[in-house]
């Protein structure tokens, strides 16, 4: 395994993360250990969870996931491992979380023990706002349309400022947040620096050979700010795996379960794949090997969060760690990619 260190902390984090959104749907706690067990054996020791988890959203395995993380990981050395987890941001749909949604402090508290319980820790290594309050771009949204109906007004201020009385109370060491923009981030920082407020210290984004938007403007404010990016959807819900090639569905496969997920089923995105499929075998790597080196190879990437339905996939992905893409081969990534920029979303 690789390591690195989370910017501006004492945190040493595995290159390769262990997403576990599948952990009570699509996997059993069983399963759930198992992965977990081989993940640590690997090397891994950065685990990535939600509050939301289970994915897709839904109130009979909301938690499921956290639960699944706890009930393995009171049996673990707790100071070896590094536990990131989010609170969900405001959406109608997920109202069943908690009845206080969104960032208040009440919000915050009540999603934090509840978090705390289930992951049976007395601690959140990195606490994350899964996505922001205000009406914006992510998910499967491309390009920003102001919506002047949106009633949110700018409370970053308040937000941190409970972040920072719960890293003096030792609840959270650090904080970072997810499906962000530029401007978000940006004044997350701001408001940091001129408060004398705990920082921001990473960025939960999508970023795939299907998905580099993340180039477009946060690349940059990652860099020159020393925010890394913990890369979700390297694998582009699968697409990158190739199975899905020739119009295929396979029948537990998660685009297949979850036609909500059409983000990454474009016409686009299998022409593309097909083009990253045939580098792949000209370079004698697997398609999942090429996809989950490119991302970890990017230098503002902190860590890569891999997920698997199977043991299977698990070893294929983690043994991406070992696979070092040339300037040579980037340079044909590039190529490939100016056919169909960012087909996904």
């Amino acid at each position: 395994m690789k390591y690195t260190t989370i910017q501006n902390t004492n945190i040493k984090v595995s290159k390769i993360c262990l997403g576990t959104m599948t952990f009570g749907e699509q996997n059993t706690e069983s399963e759930a250990h198992e992965q977990l067990n081989y993940a640590v054996e690997k090397g891994i020791n950065f685990i990535d969870t939600a509050e939301m988890y289970s994915v897709p959203g839904r109130q009979e395995t909301q938690g499921n996931t956290e639960k699944y993380i706890g009930s393995w990981l009171k049996n673990q050395k707790r100071d070896e491992l590094v536990i990131a987890t989010k609170i969900t941001g405001p959406n109608p749909g997920l109202s069943y979380i908690r009845d206080n949604m969104g960032f208040s402090n009440e919000a915050i508290d009540d999603a934090l023990e509840k978090s705390l319980k289930r992951l049976k820790t007395d601690y959140i290594d990195v606490y994350q706002l899964h996505w922001p309050e205000r009406s914006t771009n992510f998910f499967s949204q491309r390009n920003y349309k102001h919506n002047f109906e949106d009633k949110w007004e700018d409370n970053f201020k308040e937000v941190i400022e409970k972040l920072d009385s719960l890293v003096k109370e030792g609840k959270i060491r650090h904080y970072g947040v997810s499906n962000e923009t530029p401007w978000g981030l940006m004044r997350h920082l701001e408001e940091s620096k001129n408060n004398n407020l705990t920082r921001c210290k990473t960025i939960q984004n999508p970023y795939s050979l299907l998905n580099r938007t993340f180039e477009i403007g946060l690349a940059e404010v990652a860099m020159r700010e020393k925010v890394g990016l913990l890369a979700y959807s390297p694998m582009a819900f699968g697409m990158l795996s190739g199975k899905y090639l020739g119009g295929k569905m396979p029948k537990n496969a998660r685009l297949t379960l979850f036609p909500v997920f059409s983000r990454y089923n474009s016409n686009e995105s299998r022409f593309l794949t097909q083009k990253y499929a045939d580098l792949a075998k000209e370079l004698n790597l697997s398609l999942a090997q090429l996809s989950l080196a490119f991302v970890t190879q990017q230098p503002f990437v902190t860590s890569n969060i891999i997920g698997a339905t199977s043991m299977e996939q698990l070893k294929e992905n983690i043994s991406s760690i070992h696979v070092e893409l040339t300037e040579e081969t980037l340079q044909k990534i590039d190529e490939i990619q100016e056919l169909q920029p960012n087909p996904a979303p």
